[in-house]
């Protein structure tokens, strides 16, 4: 976007530690007045070499790793990862933990757009819809909890199978949990999504045209949210999302121009919906079987490389992996969607206000480990 300017510019450092960034992130902006001349994003604050670490641990060591990278959503990150290696070592897996990762991971994507829309609501100044969302978060972490014993990062996923089954009981206690959130999806939009301060305040701003989101290569809700309809769960499917019955959602420009901070927001909102959907049918799908049948005594795939990409919450994670033929990879190379989504911040930033910056930065959802690997 190229616009004119006259007048001083005035260079303010936001960050690296401000609570509107959501990490450990420096943006350096020049200002004209109230206007954003330029927004260069500093990175590497919390770089933890993941990717040099993989190179010197063996393969199932890598997992809890991969769960650090985006720590909102570890369960769909170190099933990337698993799903790498076993695409790598041909291994295939029984139905109930096709079932059993895909109800872990849509709980986890709905555990994490309810972190992002309630801190965006909170970055934006409203703190009531913050409570509601952390408070069905935290029902979301008592399952995870009592499956695997932790809340946050889960080493759940094993190369071959899981760490164990499901407790008993448990389908039923999501069950009742789905039937008890899904009307309150209403509340938060009639508590936030449809407020009128917070739809002035984000649609119109921080417009991603459709063409500017695929050249940056940004993708999940934030390439949806400019009205592009890609989805690798339907693109490339995987654990079976092609027998699922589930919509894409994508922003529908309902006030002002599509892919507007708005637009990515509300991808998000019905993002939920679709999740509760695919969890209810994959319990529906379970059936019986050893969770740890194709778990193999020994990692040592063959020599080779494979690149596997699955749709976590913040968009595609690809893993590239090459096997040397030992215990541990030669190379991982990990693409991250908060990466692609920041690399064009400079562009869609330029030309707004300054108040404007901390609905951007909220609008795209990132995490700072996942972008300094």
């Amino acid at each position: 976007m190229e616009v004119d300017y006259s007048g001083d510019i005035m260079t303010l450092n936001m960050g690296p530690q401000h609570p509107s960034t959501h990490g450990v992130l420096r943006l350096e902006l020049k200002t004209d007045g109230e206007v954003i001349v330029d927004a260069m994003p500093h990175i590497g604050y919390l770089h933890r070499c993941f990717e040099k670490h993989a190179e010197n641990v063996e393969y199932p060591g890598i997992i809890p790793f991969a769960s650090r990278l985006d720590y909102i959503a570890a369960m769909n990150n170190e099933l990337g990862y698993v799903l790498a290696v076993e695409k790598l070592m041909g291994i295939t897996v029984n139905n109930r933990v096709r079932c059993i990762r895909v109800i872990m991971a849509e709980l986890n994507r709905i555990a994490s757009h309810l972190v992002a829309a309630g801190t965006y609501g909170l970055d934006m100044g409203s703190w009531t819809p913050f409570l509601h969302c952390f408070r069905d978060r935290e029902k979301i972490l008592d399952f995870f909890e009592e499956t695997c014993g932790a809340r946050l990062l889960y080493n759940y996923n094993w190369i071959g199978g899981m760490m164990c089954d499901l407790p008993p009981g448990l389908e039923g206690r999501i069950i009742e949990f789905l039937d008890y959130f899904e009307p309150l999806v209403e509340d938060l939009n009639r508590l936030l999504s449809y407020n009128y301060i917070f739809i002035k305040r984000t649609a119109g701003v921080g417009i991603i045209p459709p063409d500017m989101a695929i050249s940056y290569g940004i993708t999940g809700p934030n390439l949806r949210g400019s009205g592009v309809k890609f989805d690798v769960r339907k693109q490339e499917p995987y654990l079976g999302y092609d027998e699922f019955d589930f919509e894409v959602p994508v922003g529908k420009a309902e006030h002002g121009p599509i892919g507007s901070c708005y637009d990515r927001y509300m991808v998000r909102i019905w993002e939920v919906i679709q999740s509760c959907r695919i969890v209810r049918q994959a319990i529906a799908k379970l059936t019986p079987g050893d969770v740890q049948e194709s778990v193999p005594k020994r990692v040592k795939p063959p020599v080779g490389e494979v690149y596997m990409r699955t749709e976590c919450p913040r968009g595609e994670l690809g893993f590239y992996i090459v096997s040397d033929g030992g215990t541990k990879p030669y190379r991982v190379k990990v693409k991250s969607p908060c990466f692609t989504v920041m690399s064009g911040f400079r562009e869609y930033s330029r030309g707004g206000m300054l108040a404007d910056i901390v609905a951007m930065v909220g609008s795209v959802d990132i995490v700072l480990g996942e972008i300094d690997r």
